[in-house]
């Protein structure tokens, strides 16, 4: 059976992610990673903090600490939070680790070699206060297309236009605020990308499969105007890999470190061998992931990340790949997600806007978020979270249909044949029809999952849970206890094995409550259903279970109104 390497964009180190980040990569990877693991097959799902680069550098700054304590004590802290949404990764690793430093200036070297890096002189702004280089991002002003005055040198994220330090209005030193600012040559390296672009297009022409939103962007980049165009892969900063270092066959590039988005993905490959060193193997352990030279031809490489995303996955991380003329695995399938607005407007780390991970948590249990995140996710155009919408996902789908489904069940069967699965009579063309809509929703579910379509997979998984609950109120077991106990006994052990079923397909949505209904029914088979016969037949009579407490609880009007006030300005 085929292998499944997942990665989902690394979430950038300077501070706390929000649920519109959460959705667009590491939630649905998490999802997918699931259940393809459920399914059977053999799972590699890696992530981790993306740390260089002069966000990292300011937001350090502010905090007061050195960057590298900075990223430490962050990494820690995304860490954490990925563990509380439940993110499954095999491994959670840093850019900033040796494996990855080393493994960026390989190819830096492979890439000189082959002719796709050269050194180029060119101008950038020097500031005299602060007797230094500084960076696009070290610069602020105000943006020549909206006004917004804190317009960074290489995006206004007022009006989202690109932009260069050049063009900014009444520029200045986002360090100290200084205006002397000047333009000086400096000498940087630049990867060749234009050299590459016609076996990038003819790379891309080959993934008909792909989503429109991904392949579009990466045809835009591609052909629009001038073109795939070279560009700058090191910068004037302290913080990040060297690009000057023993036997690089360039001099010149002190106190320069490689462009964070050159670096970044190329954790994907680092984080996956410090795997292999946390667990004590060897070379051979990653690289069967990642060189095809060394048995990564069978694997199935699917990416996840936000649309702002796309260009450098599809474009500069492929022309890395390429241009070193190594064996490297090359990602088969691109997931890439719309935005997800906050309450009409937008989500912003910058601005403090919307929920971020750690409020969310504080607020309510992951799986409330997971569901209504997955549930909602915006995969064809942009979608927008509000709080009466989560109030309703969750007391209906979850509360309501799944939670009192699971409640009512259990407990019948505590009371009436103790908390053992009874025997039962034989089934009838009730059972058989119940059997007949699974199938088909199972089926379903399937077929949406493995084309990582989110949302139809939630409503398949939905309407299986639906359909038990409109099984249970026809057979109305509570009504025919009094007149046939045997065919009660049946229609109380059908629903018991619903729940278990119930717990195998829900994992890659809501896994804590999939835990909790498994351990309640003292199973540990977490078999994927083939047969729906065979899956309502898995908890045979005799088989022990607790009724669990509800696994639910309704969102109030009251909560809403709070916490709609609580986030308004930001922040909670």
């Amino acid at each position: 059976m085929a292998r499944i390497l997942v990665t989902s964009a690394l979430p950038y180190i300077n501070g706390v992610k929000h649920l519109g980040n959460l959705v667009g990569s590491q939630l649905p990877a998490d999802a997918y990673a699931r259940y393809m693991r459920g399914r059977g097959f053999e799972v590699m799902f890696i992530c981790a903090t993306d740390e260089h680069g002069t966000p990292a550098e300011l937001a350090a700054a502010k905090a007061g600490q050195p960057v590298a304590e900075y990223c430490a004590e962050l990494h820690e802290v995304q860490k954490g939070l990925a563990e509380g949404f439940g993110l499954s990764f095999d491994h959670f690793g840093r850019s900033s680790s040796a494996r990855n430093r080393d493994l960026t200036q390989h190819f830096a070297v492979r890439l000189f070699e082959n002719g796709y890096i050269e050194p180029v002189a060119e101008q950038q702004i020097y500031s005299k206060a602060d007797g230094r280089f500084l960076p696009d991002r070290y610069i602020e002003g105000t943006c020549p297309n909206c006004g917004y005055e804190r317009a960074r040198g290489d995006q206004c994220e007022n009006c989202t236009i690109q932009l260069t330090p050049r063009e900014l209005v009444s520029p200045r030193s986002a360090l100290s605020g200084a205006t002397d600012l000047e333009v000086r040559e400096t000498r940087h390296l630049h990867l060749r990308q234009s050299l590459l672009k016609d076996d990038i297009d003819a790379w891309i022409d080959t993934k008909t499969d792909w989503p429109v939103l991904t392949t579009s962007i990466a045809k835009k980049w591609l052909h629009d105007g001038d073109g795939l165009q070279d560009r700058g892969i090191t910068r004037d900063l302290d913080w990040g890999v060297p690009a000057q270092f023993d036997g690089a066959p360039w001099s010149g590039m002190d106190g320069k470190v490689f462009y964070v988005w050159f670096d970044a993905p190329i954790e994907y490959i680092s984080a996956t061998a410090e795997w292999a060193d946390a667990h004590g193997l060897g070379e051979d352990a990653w690289q069967r992931w990642w060189r095809t030279d060394a048995g990564a031809d069978d694997v199935t490489y699917v990416q996840f990340m936000g649309k702002d995303n796309v260009p450098f996955h599809t474009l500069s991380f492929p022309a890395t790949l390429m241009g070193s003329g190594e064996p490297w695995k090359r990602v088969d399938y691109i997931k890439s997600f719309n935005y997800l607005n906050y309450d009409g407007g937008q989500f912003s780390t910058s601005q403090g806007r919307g929920v971020f991970m750690d409020d969310a948590l504080e607020l309510l249990p992951s799986d409330y978020w997971r569901w209504w995140l997955l549930s909602h996710a915006p995969e064809s155009a942009d979608a927008e979270f509000t709080w009466e919408n989560l109030q309703a996902s969750v007391n209906k789908d979850l509360a309501d249909v799944l939670g009192n489904f699971v409640s009512r069940v259990t407990k019948f069967c505590r009371s009436k044949f103790g908390e053992a699965v009874p025997e039962g009579g034989a089934a009838t063309p009730l059972e058989a029809a119940l059997i007949d809509e699974l199938a088909g929703r199972i089926r379903a579910y399937e077929t949406q999952m493995e084309a990582m379509a989110l949302r139809k997979a939630a409503f398949e998984l939905r309407s299986a849970w639906v359909a038990g609950n409109e099984y249970l109120q026809e057979a109305a077991p509570w009504a025919t206890i009094k007149t046939d106990p045997a065919q009660a006994a049946l229609q109380v052990r059908t629903g018991l094995n619903l729940v278990r079923l119930y717990a195998v397909l829900s994992q890659p949505f809501i896994p804590d409550a999939s835990a909790r209904m498994m351990a309640a029914l003292h199973c540990i088979d977490w078999s994927w259903p083939g047969d729906a016969d065979v899956a309502l037949a898995a908890l045979p009579p005799g088989h022990d279970f607790a009724a669990p407490e509800n696994l639910f609880r309704k969102i109030t009007d009251d909560e809403v109104e709070a916490w709609r006030t609580r986030f308004a300005g930001g922040r909670g």
